[in-house]
């Protein structure tokens, strides 16, 4: 007997060691196919992108009444800047304000849009808002990371910045950027224009238990970081577009007064540098910079979640926006 297990037990050490190698050898050479088929994906979505995404490009009819004040930018605007009522306010017809925001959005969209219909916005005030997302590099996950910045990263960069663990976020790119070439090929920027001159109101407030106990530790503000691409690439877009239009004013909306800023002083910092960071920018290249930090009359009650207003914020907030809009404010 102790012959026969000498004798087979060699052999089966070496059929598992040959198992296990085959195995590594597999899963490397599948991996290195993934990679490769990754790489080429993201190869053809740099080429097929467009700077002017499907959910900017729904929007783009509200410019066929060539307004003179143009909302833009991120939710912040999407969801509590009331066009109508600017209008109204200013004393200036139906149409002549309108809102072109939409989610996550960022400035290099903005700056697309502004070069494929320069007549519309040479003539109008832009007022665009913008996220500490937009800029904060330390920012990765794929719902909200800029998509023009993305097309400007280069293949090897995109891998490098977003494997293995943000590998959705390159995932979302590859999509999107097909789906913005679609909608530039089917004219979606002619269609018809959407209600309420761009305006989607909040129907419900979050429960109480899903707000962010504080906004020190906030996933906008993770890995806080104004020196990269992001950074660069958006305050450039800003730049650019001051020459394209009668006047930029670069806003950075309130959050939700339940966060106070004296009790989180890394939020507060936070907040500071992203200003500044936008102040010297605007200096530099000739756009004003808003800064909201609070609004007087809109309370807690008058927001739907830590950064968006609901319905009954929205006149608040608009009449408050458009008040600080008014040459001498």
């Amino acid at each position: 007997m102790r012959s026969l297990f000498a004798t087979t037990g060699a052999p089966l050490s070496h059929v598992q060691a040959l198992s296990a190698r085959w195995i590594v050898s597999a899963l490397a050479l599948t991996l290195i196919a993934w990679l490769a088929a990754l790489a080429a994906l993201l190869a053809l979505a740099n080429r097929v992108h467009d700077d002017v995404p499907q959910l900017l490009a729904v929007k783009l009819p509200l410019l066929q009444s060539h307004p003179e004040l143009i909302f833009a930018g991120e939710s912040r605007t999407v969801y509590q800047v009331d066009a109508g009522l600017a209008a109204q306010l200013l004393g200036k017809p139906q149409g002549s304000a309108v809102n072109i925001a939409y989610d996550a959005g960022e400035p290099l969209a903005l700056l697309a849009a502004m070069r494929r219909t320069p007549d519309v916005f040479k003539h109008a005030e832009v007022v665009v808002s913008v996220a500490p997302f937009l800029f904060n590099e330390g920012v990765r996950s794929a719902a909200v990371y800029p998509q023009d910045v993305a097309a400007r990263l280069g293949v090897g960069t995109q891998m490098t910045a977003f494997l293995p663990l943000r590998a959705g976020t390159l995932i979302r790119y590859i999509r999107e950027a097909f789906v913005a070439r679609l909608a530039a090929d089917q004219r979606v920027d002619a269609g018809a224009p959407p209600a309420n001159f761009g305006l989607t109101v909040i129907p419900r407030n979050q429960p109480d238990d899903q707000w962010a106990s504080g906004l020190d530790n906030h996933p906008h503000y993770a890995g806080w970081d104004l020196s990269g691409p992001k950074a660069r690439f958006e305050t450039g877009a800003l730049c650019d577009m001051v020459a394209l239009t009668k006047r930029l004013v670069v806003v950075v909306p309130p959050w939700a007064p339940r966060y106070d800023r004296a009790r989180e002083p890394s939020w507060r910092d936070k907040e500071d540098q992203l200003v500044a960071l936008l102040g010297d920018a605007g200096r530099r290249c000739g756009f004003e910079v808003l800064n909201i930090p609070s609004v007087p009359g809109l309370s807690q009650a008058n927001y739907a979640d830590e950064m968006h207003v609901n319905a009954s914020g929205v006149p608040i907030y608009t009449r408050y926006l458009v008040s600080k809009l008014k040459p001498g404010a």
